[in-house]
């Protein structure tokens, strides 16, 4: 029995190095590819931008893919989006809006404003954006800077570039990334992100950093990992560059009778907010629109369709959506900013509703376009233009519209 022991473990070592040798290969042919995708499109993209070559050869010296990434694809394969959702933004309205988050949010952030009362006073002299929004996209980008930013960043933004979605987008990053480094601004110990390569606690990708960031502490950095000051300006001065006009809120929470169809969402079928009231659409509470605000376009916006809270929203819920290119993430900004003035909850409440599979929405949408329909592109994910043209076939087929899947 002893005697066989030795032979028995060598045979076991032989079988298991027979069974990682795929791998272990495939991670090398995955590691070349690499290699030749830095050294013929990120290498030659960055020297063009002015990257110091020894900036290159010390950062992606070495570099490897990160393929624990979620939303990743096959990097000699066509791009396509992923068949799931992994951002809350995309999902179903009601699962992003519970009340005891915005309790917890509204109180700290009262306490925070406070805090960097002095500050907030002088971005908002600057940039013109309320205190009160600034606080709510830090709070929802990174817990006003408490959550943890795990990832290395040009790591991660140079794997998306070779074999996530939008890869020529991701290209561009990894550049920035590089330029970022070279400015001195972090050092790549530092330069920490998301898993999908969004930048610090106000979330900016590489890009915007370099058009955006602000050095409002004034030592020299542009610091939005770890300067309150810093990410403040930057956040309000992202959303100044984007077009926030003073002295607008971002939305009122509305009454929309049946005779005004879901139908009429979007930030391309505006009217003044009279017209509106016109139709018979109220503020909620019995509330009036302010006086200044009547003369002024308002949209319409039903994020869950007819199975939630409806609003008219003005132009700036649009700026808000330029920070992230969802509904339910700037309505989220915007609520929770009427919540630091202890504002209630939703009037109206949302309701359980179908959802699916980003790639099932992705099949419905390729339908709709089948039939003539814009909804804003196969992406997968439930837009304003994907809402109106459910709601448009609905009344089409003689049923009521509600603007959402069935």
């Amino acid at each position: 029995m002893h005697r066989a022991l030795p032979a028995l473990l060598a045979s076991l070592a032989v079988l298991l190095a027979t069974l990682c040798a795929p791998t272990a290969q495939a991670q090398q042919g995955m590691q070349a590819k690499f290699d030749r995708f830095l050294e013929t499109r990120i290498i030659p993209a960055a020297r063009a931008a002015g990257v110091p070559q020894d900036v290159i050869r010390r950062e992606l010296s070495g570099l490897s893919p990160d393929t624990s990434l979620p939303g990743l694809g096959d990097p000699d394969g066509p791009e396509r989006p992923p068949s799931v959702n992994y951002q809350s933004e995309f999902r179903a309205p009601a699962g992003y809006f519970r009340d005891n988050q915005f309790n917890a949010l509204a109180a700290q952030g009262r306490r925070l404003a406070q805090t960097h009362a002095a500050t907030l006073s002088r971005i908002e002299a600057r940039y013109g954006v309320p205190s009160r929004i600034i606080l709510a996209i830090w709070a929802r980008e990174s817990g006003y800077g408490a959550a943890r930013i795990p990832y290395d960043a040009l790591r991660t933004l140079a794997t998306r570039a070779f074999m996530g979605t939008r890869r020529d987008f991701f290209a561009e990053e990894t550049v920035a990334a590089l330029q970022i480094l070279a400015d001195g601004h972090i050092t790549r110990a530092d330069l920490r992100s998301s898993w999908g390569g969004a930048l610090g606690q106000p979330q900016f990708l590489p890009s915007s950093f370099l058009r955006l960031a602000v050095d409002f502490d004034g030592d020299g950095k542009r610091d939005i990992w770890r300067s309150v000051p810093d990410t403040l300006a930057s956040i309000a001065n992202y959303l100044a560059w984007h077009g926030w006009v003073k002295g607008r809120d971002w939305g009122y929470e509305a009454e929309v009778p049946a005779s005004v169809s879901c139908s009429r969402e979007g930030p391309d079928k505006g009217q003044p907010i009279s017209a509106w009231v016109r139709e018979g659409v109220s503020r909620v509470k019995d509330r009036p629109f302010p006086q200044h605000e009547l003369a002024q376009p308002g949209f319409l916006l039903m994020p869950a369709g007819r199975n939630g809270p409806a609003f008219i929203a003005t132009d700036n819920f649009y700026v808000l959506k330029a920070y992230n290119e969802s509904d339910v993430y700037a309505l989220f900004v915007g609520h929770l900013a009427d919540r630091y003035g202890n504002n209630a909850g939703f009037v109206q409440g949302w309701k359980d509703v179908k959802t699916r599979s980003r790639g099932a929405v992705r099949d419905l949408q390729l339908d709709l376009e089948a039939k003539g329909h814009d909804v804003g592109g196969a992406d997968g994910l439930i837009g304003f233009k994907t809402r109106r043209t459910l709601g448009l076939e609905q009344e089409k087929a003689g049923r009521r519209a509600t603007c959402w899947l069935e």
